[in-house]
């Protein structure tokens, strides 16, 4: 059974910065894309940003030169770094975990992560 638990939401003033952790057990990190996606009130869930195995990377839109997806291994980690903060950015972050190992996609929507972690709140005052 995977486990993902995210830490590092809070409040914080547009234009500041917070980063997002995701810490990942029970199978081999490595081999597995991992997702951010957000949810705001009365919203569908939202994709953010992805990291395949490999490195290769893919951002929402309107998050480029904002946010930065990262990942550490040996720590069986993925980051989220958010910078520039909008109030728009206000929402539960959730990571995931792809279900197939090695995968060359990159995926940018819901479907295909079957692991998902409980959501860390991340607010964004004007």
């Amino acid at each position: 059974q995977v486990q993902l638990v995210e830490s590092g939401g809070g409040l914080v003033q547009a234009g500041g910065s917070l980063r997002l952790s995701c810490a990942a057990s029970g199978r081999i990190f490595s081999n597995y894309g991992m997702g951010w996606f957000r949810q705001a009130p009365g919203k569908e869930r939202e994709f953010v940003a992805a990291i395949g195995w490999t490195g290769d990377k893919t951002y929402l839109d309107s998050v480029k030169g904002r946010f930065t997806i990262s990942r550490d291994n040996a720590k069986n980690t993925v980051y989220l770094q958010m910078n520039s903060l909008k109030p728009e950015d206000t929402a539960v972050y959730y990571c995931a975990a792809d279900g197939v190992p090695e995968n060359v996609i990159v995926r940018h929507t819901p479907r295909g992560y079957v692991f998902w972690g409980q959501g860390t709140q991340v607010t964004v005052s004007s």
